[in-house]
């Protein structure tokens, strides 16, 4: 282990110190049976020295993989390029404060009146709120929107909902979170939903579908005219996981395909950085009949999320009308590229043209290589894997979604790792099995790591 490789404790030593501060007068004790319980034991604290301090946290920073550092094609999650423009932008505002008058936000409302008319136009919905702080939380809230609307219409009797089993995983989680009973409709051997198996599953008690479009294999759902007059048909409304909508952008329009509720992440779709659990937004977009069920505020306490908000905000004026509609095509354009390029060595279930993103159901040649295998692999020449075992429909899933923003050097780049992976795989197989060999850690136990997660420093 190298020395910075540490935990900030390890390097901790007594007395140690990394500023210097002029004496203060101690603050008076309270009065006794004051309310405020003392520590009975001093807080642990590291003591460490600003070189220390320094070098810890610039290595545990380039021991992280992020898009400024290399390709992250993480399908359905949209890693694309945060331009620093953005970052600009949001420092104009390092100076608000969450709690200042009203009366001086005027221009941060303005950003979100804006954003309201620019996500309805790009979208084809009438009206967005700004409550969610995610794409999970804005599906419940378009979920609990719908039920609201079918209560106040007395039809109480629609308690399920439809999801496709291609579905993410996070559409039956917020339905089930909702109260409603989640119905599975299948997929055609093509991927898409199968319309004949949809109709036997409509009646008086659907509230209606959660689709994604593009779905989760990539693919555009080409029946969706259809799909959304046998859902309204029966009284139920379409809800659009707004996940997928990258490569939409500027081509077609969720409201334009029937859909009467979606939300969108501005994390993912329009460029604000993401993972490790945040910073996200997920707006929640309705059409012209949902919008008294949207009540106030729109925005929630604080703000919000604003600078998300603010940076996709930027996003969409740098980019302007013209040229938003670049950022769907070349990003479907990027994808298919890959996906030809590389379906002669990776098992390709669905050959049809994607979108934004394919699926790969592993190594043609496999042996005994499996997928995780190949993405540990990727880490050793610099590049994130792709999402792996999902969607559930693929034994071992390599889903990859390269987005608009990459070169067609990286591109060539990543097809040019991926093809000498699989001729390893051949050739020398125990070179897979080990990978990463270049990583501080290589293949952590990651079931512990998620179900027993060690969470504080113990000296013990």
């Amino acid at each position: 282990m190298r020395y910075y490789d540490k935990l900030i404790f390890e390097l901790s030593r007594p007395g140690r110190s990394g500023y210097s501060l002029p004496d203060m007068p101690k603050a008076s004790l309270p009065e006794p049976g004051s309310s405020i319980v003392w520590r009975q034991t001093p807080l642990e604290l590291p003591e460490v020295s600003e070189p220390d301090v320094v070098r810890h946290y610039t290595n545990l920073s380039q021991m992280n993989f992020g898009v400024d550092t290399g390709f992250y094609p993480l399908g359905s999650c949209t890693m694309k390029y945060n331009p620093k423009i953005n970052e600009e932008v949001v420092a104009l505002f390092n100076g608000y404060h969450p709690l200042q008058p009203e009366e001086t936000t005027v221009g941060i409302q303005s950003i979100y009146d804006f954003m309201d008319k620019a996500l309805a136009e790009i979208t084809g919905m009438r009206h967005f709120t700004f409550l969610p702080c995610a794409g999970a939380h804005g599906e419940l809230t378009g979920l609990m929107l719908i039920r609201e609307y079918h209560m106040s219409r007395g039809d109480a009797a629609r308690t399920k909902i439809i999801v496709p089993d291609s579905a993410h995983g996070t559409n039956p989680a917020s339905a089930a979170v909702c109260g409603l009973d989640v119905v599975v409709v299948k997929s055609r051997p093509d991927g898409l939903v199968d319309v004949d198996a949809l109709k036997p599953l409509l009646g008086p008690d659907i509230a209606g579908i959660m689709l994604t479009n593009p779905n989760t294999l990539g693919l555009f759902e080409k029946d969706i005219k259809q799909i959304a007059g046998l859902v309204h048909g029966c009284g139920g409304l379409l809800y659009y996981d707004g996940a997928n909508m990258n490569p939409l952008l500027g081509v077609v329009r969720p409201g334009d395909m029937g859909f009467d509720v979606m939300h969108l992440n501005l994390h993912k779709t329009f460029s604000t950085p993401h993972g490790g659990g945040g910073p996200g937004s997920g707006p929640v977009g309705v059409g012209e009949r949902l919008v008294p069920f949207l009540g106030k505020p729109r925005v929630s306490g604080f703000h919000g999320n604003f600078g998300v908000i603010l940076r996709a905000c930027a996003y969409i004026l740098a980019l302007g009308k013209e040229n938003v509609k670049l950022a769907g095509r070349l990003s479907t354009l990027a994808a298919n590229y890959i996906k030809e390029s590389l379906k002669d060595c990776y098992k390709l279930p669905i050959p049809s043209v994607c979108k934004h993103e394919f699926v790969f159901d592993g190594l043609k040649d496999a042996g005994d290589v499996t997928t995780l295998d190949v993405a540990k692999r990727l880490l050793d020449y610099g590049f994130h894997a792709p999402t792996i075992y999902f969607p559930l429909l693929f034994h071992q899933a390599l889903m990859i979604e390269p987005t608009e923003t990459e070169s067609l050097q990286t591109l060539d780049s990543f097809i040019e790792v991926m093809r000498k992976i699989a001729a390893e795989a051949s050739e020398n197989p125990g070179l897979l099995h080990g990978a990463p060999h270049n990583a501080p850690i290589s293949r952590p136990d990651e079931t512990a790591a998620a179900r027993q997660p060690i969470l504080k420093y113990s000296k013990v």
